[in-house]
């Protein structure tokens, strides 16, 4: 049986007294970085640790900085509706960790830069360093946008707890200790968050599964409906989620994030050698095999408790974002403090992605469009940049009051693109994969100075697919969703508020069919448009290579500096 939202329970004061004192700790743990680093009177210090972290706790930072809220709520869903093979993505981070650590770990390193976009002009010119630093900045703004308001908004309309409250006291903390501490603060706090994220994850999974009688219980559920689809060898590219589409197109993705991204690559080049800096990006492999387990699993417990009635479908949440908290107050409501663990669970992703674009942008900011036109002293450039972290977090709150119209609007955004997963996806893959593609030819390919071209025309073609996906969404029978059903709910459903119907396939699955008016789709909608969300990346990436490869050719190449380029001897010697 699914109860109804009002009969699921609410926040008491045990909830939101732990969710306070996540907040507090993670307050706390700035104040104390402030009080040690004694203002951190260079602004590398302020935005790289002194470069003297080591590589356990950089390693759990990288795992918490883009295991967003995102990751607690909509990671379950997709598993829910799409099957466990989500959980292929363990095996792409193998192959994102490689090529991150080996190819461009060790020549960021190297060079010594703060902001990666400085490499870029070092390689090319300083037009392609400006665009590529523009582009981080949209990337990050939006994406953090997603990752403040989309949670909030979930939360808020399952556990009725107060959204702005919310968003405003996560901003408020994250300026805090991002201001206070600079990087150092923002690691250790991470590490603090990654374990309340899996210790919220353990609480809902335990009490699932003394619910349903054991785990073996919970897998025969998910078998039976056909969830445990670890192994789909589907070539199409077409599908959401096969072995390839994860593999290949989830690599593209995550490299993007490990390899060229601000946010990861500030980190791991804060640590004290590149001895630790590599140790850093292994040892983070499993902190993300953890929370992918967790994630995962959580899907199917979700299943498991509600197979026979689906929430979605019955019109009891409104979107599939909102399934796990709504669980989480159903199933956990007589154990008070519970929910607010999950719901800390789902901040701590909040706070670490937040704190990390905010310490991300000042680092950009400051490194990118002031140093190269100013002569300011370092101490001047300190307080700046701590003045730049206070302004963009505070933008991004006030940017979520200007998306207040951006309220409808990121949200509009995100359930056009599928899920919230899939709109945080689709920015690092409409604008990460370019950036990829544009570092890649600079780091592998050593006569090419076709950089601008290629990125352009790789950001171009991404755009296309990208925008094109949005207007006209991939048909079911493409995406190819599992089964749900209402037929054991107990309720009367609200079904004209909804364009589903349930209908009986097999015994122990059913299939819901979204009812979509299929007239006047061109003929890219239903292949270039209805490609796998995961192969945006891809698509931007390599064109950037192959536009800036031909460029180079027809242009005249340069020879380029060694340090700039990967090498053999590097390779070998690394």
């Amino acid at each position: 049986m699914v109860p109804p939202t009002s009969l699921i329970g609410s926040f008491v004061a045990a909830d939101y007294a732990v969710f306070a004192l996540m907040l507090l700790v993670s307050a706390a743990i700035g104040v104390y970085y402030a009080i040690v680093g004694r203002g951190q009177s260079s602004s590398r210090e302020f935005l790289m640790g002194g470069q003297s972290m080591t590589a356990v706790p950089v390693a759990l930072s990288l795992t918490a900085s883009f295991m967003s809220a995102i990751t607690v709520l909509a990671t379950p869903a997709e598993v829910y509706r799409y099957g466990a093979s989500y959980g292929l993505f363990s095996l792409s981070y193998v192959l994102v960790v490689v090529v991150s650590s080996e190819v461009f770990l060790p020549v960021f390193y190297r060079l010594g830069i703060t902001s990666t976009y400085e490499y870029l002009e070092i390689r090319f010119n300083r037009a392609t360093r400006l665009l590529g630093t523009v582009m981080f900045i949209v990337q990050t703004m939006l994406y953090t946008g997603i990752v403040i308001y989309a949670p909030a908004l979930a939360l808020n309309q399952v556990t009725g707890m107060d959204l702005w409250g919310a968003v405003i006291s996560t901003g408020v903390v994250c300026t805090f200790y991002c201001a206070m501490g600079g990087l150092k603060a923002v690691v250790w706090t991470d590490v603090f968050q990654v374990g309340i994220m899996v210790a919220g994850f353990l609480s809902v999974i335990i009490r699932a599964v003394v619910l349903q009688g054991g785990v073996s219980n919970i897998l025969n559920h998910a078998e039976l409906g056909g969830r445990l689809n670890f192994w789909d060898f589907d070539a199409s590219p077409l599908r959401r989620y096969t072995f390839w589409t994860i593999t290949f197109g989830g690599t593209f993705v995550w490299t993007s994030i490990y390899g060229i991204n601000q946010a990861q690559v500030q980190r791991y080049i804060s640590c004290k050698s590149m001895t630790h800096a590599k140790m850093s990006l292994y040892i983070n492999l499993l902190g993300l095999w953890i929370i992918m387990l967790c994630s995962v699993f959580a899907g199917l417990c979700l299943y498991s408790v509600y197979k026979h009635c689906d929430p979605w479908t019955a019109g009891t949440v409104s979107a599939a974002d909102q399934l796990m908290p709504y669980m989480v107050m159903d199933i956990l409501r007589d154990y008070p403090g519970l929910p607010g663990l999950f719901v800390a669970a789902a901040y701590s992703g909040t706070l670490s992605t937040v704190s990390s674009s905010v310490n991300a942008l000042a680092a950009v900011t400051i490194e990118d469009l002031i140093k190269p036109y100013t002569h300011m002293t370092e101490k001047h450039l300190s307080w700046t940049s701590k003045g730049l972290s206070e302004y963009f977090i505070f933008l991004l709150i006030y940017s979520c009051f200007l998306y207040g119209s951006l309220c409808i609007g990121m949200a509009g955004i995100a359930s056009l693109m599928g899920s919230l997963l899939q709109a945080a996806i689709n920015i690092f893959g409409i604008i990460g994969g370019p950036l990829l593609g544009l570092f890649s030819l600079g780091i592998l390919c050593p006569y090419a100075n076709g950089g601008l071209a290629g990125l352009l025309s790789g950001l171009v073609m991404s755009l296309w697919v990208g925008i094109g996906a949005q207007f006209y969404p991939p048909l079911p029978e493409q995406s190819r969703p599992l089964g749900l059903t209402t037929h054991g709910c107990n309720f009367t459903i609200a079904a004209d508020a909804f364009n589903w119907t349930a209908s009986p396939t097999e015994p122990s699955l059913y299939t819901t069919v979204l009812q979509q008016n299929t007239a006047e789709r061109p003929f890219l909608a239903d292949n270039w448009y209805s490609l796998s969300y995961l192969y945006f990346s891809p698509i931007g990436t390599l064109t950037t290579l192959a536009v800036g490869l031909v460029v180079s050719l027809l242009s005249g190449t340069l020879p380029q500096m060694v340090v700039l380029l990967l090498t053999i001897l590097h390779v070998v010697s690394n």
